[in-house]
């Protein structure tokens, strides 16, 4: 009986060691996190990013603006520009250049823009050195078809946005050509 009394005996003794060790541990490394010196300033410049961050972003709600990669404010001219400098496709709709969505793939519409207000510029100077204003009664306007491709898509469409380009280009040409 004595035998199983010690074992009783030193089975509790060793048990509350074991809870005491438990305890003793685990208060140890709970206490060690507040006690890192640099845990505090961590913490203050965290909350000083964040803090940075909402005033950023109220500035650039409040002034119509943002801040780009480098860290340099730009303000939105009008609204017509998004954070990248390209057309806001918001407001005025996709690729707001003044010639309007007629339809056609991206390539058709740009080759025809490109092509119509160079041709359009190139006739406006020729036609103020000669001394007259007449954008429909060159070819170039009337065709409507430079650098036109099938590929691109329907030709009505590639022509309507030439004669578009070509009237802008043709004034330009004009009024800085003479």
């Amino acid at each position: 009986m004595k035998i199983n009394s010690i074992k009783n005996i030193g089975g509790a003794i060793l048990g509350l060691l074991l809870f005491v060790g438990i305890m003793t541990v685990s208060g140890t490394t709970a206490q060690a996190q507040y006690q890192d010196p640099y845990w505090r300033q961590r913490e203050i410049q965290r909350q000083r990013e964040i803090e940075r961050q909402r005033e950023i972003q109220r500035q650039q709600q409040s002034q119509q603006g943002y801040y780009d990669q480098y860290g340099n404010w730009h303000q939105y001219n009008n609204g017509y520009y998004n954070q990248n400098g390209y057309y806001n496709q918001g407001r005025r709709g996709r690729n707001y250049d003044g010639y309007g969505n007629q339809g056609g793939s991206y390539e058709l519409r740009q080759t025809a823009l490109n092509a119509g207000y160079n041709e359009g510029m190139k006739d406006g100077r020729d036609d103020a050195r000669r001394g007259r204003y007449n954008p429909s009664g060159h070819g170039a306007f009337q065709s409507a078809t430079k650098d036109y491709n099938s590929r691109y898509g329907d030709r009505y469409t590639y022509q309507n946005y030439f004669r578009q380009a070509y009237q802008n280009g043709y004034a330009d040409g004009y009024r800085y050509g003479r």
